[in-house]
């Protein structure tokens, strides 16, 4: 297993990818911490039906809250003592509206980049005095491709995942020689069991971006589990700064 006995913290975790993504680096021996603000109690379940012996951990926090993410911290080092990698995956997405730019609130604006922006800072700060003790750590930092589109009646979102790999970048250079390698992951528009959910859920919304990607087909969740244990691993150790566009070549650049 080439996370085994390493200590993971995926946010986002109660559905869609960061699920998927918490069943990936279990399969590969990582101690998971399972965060959301909702309660994350049925990807545990999952996780645990596919790979009984998993060790994982749930915990509830609201990652654009500095004191609620200290808990999270506290807690898992009381667990087990070490934190190896952490996946920035939170977001808000689903439950936002596309509209011009013109028409986004500030309120609606700042919600989106305390979660999105605000909170991948504030977890990669809590960790990197852990992760430069242990002279070892990985940040994971889920972006999007939009931002390297420039997704129209998106401004928000996609604003908000550009800094993401802008701060992604800038961290890197300052944490290279702790032994701790900072990268980010921007996926295609990918198909998860939250969209399918949706009421009136309709495939052909993929359609545009089936077409337009090299190999022409949705993309499901486990679309970027390669990537991650990737970066997650020591494959990656010399390996850090970097977005990898993960979207079956949706315009390539």
């Amino acid at each position: 297993m080439r996370l085994k006995d390493q200590v993971a913290i995926v946010t986002g975790a109660a559905q869609g990818i960061g699920a998927v993504y918490v069943n990936a680096l279990a399969s590969n021996g990582a101690k998971t911490i399972i965060v959301d603000v909702k309660d994350c109690t049925k990807t545990k379940e999952m996780v645990q039906r596919a790979q009984p012996a998993a060790e994982l951990q749930t915990e509830t926090c609201d990652i654009s809250d500095e004191s609620s993410v200290q808990k999270l911290i506290d807690s898992t080092l009381q667990a087990y003592g070490r934190i190896d990698i952490l996946v920035n995956n939170a977001a808000i997405f689903a439950s936002l509206d596309r509209k011009p730019f013109e028409e986004i609130s500030v309120t609606e604006w700042d919600k989106v980049m305390s979660v999105n922006l605000r909170g991948v800072f504030i977890l990669s700060r809590a960790v990197s005095p852990i992760m430069k003790t242990q002279k070892y750590g990985k940040i994971i930092n889920i972006a999007s491709d939009t931002m390297m589109k420039g997704t129209t009646r998106f401004a928000h979102y996609v604003s908000s995942k550009g800094g993401v790999v802008a701060f992604s970048r800038a961290i890197a250079k300052e944490l290279g020689e702790f032994g701790i390698c900072v990268n980010s992951i921007a996926p295609g528009l990918t198909c998860t069991d939250v969209m399918m959910a949706e009421e009136g859920f309709n495939p052909s919304r993929f359609d545009r971006s089936v077409s337009a990607r090299a190999i022409p087909r949705i993309q499901n969740p486990e679309d970027l589990t390669g990537t991650l244990i990737y970066l997650a691993s020591n494959d990656s150790d010399f390996v850090t700064g970097q977005c990898i566009v993960v979207n079956g070549g949706d315009n390539l650049y």
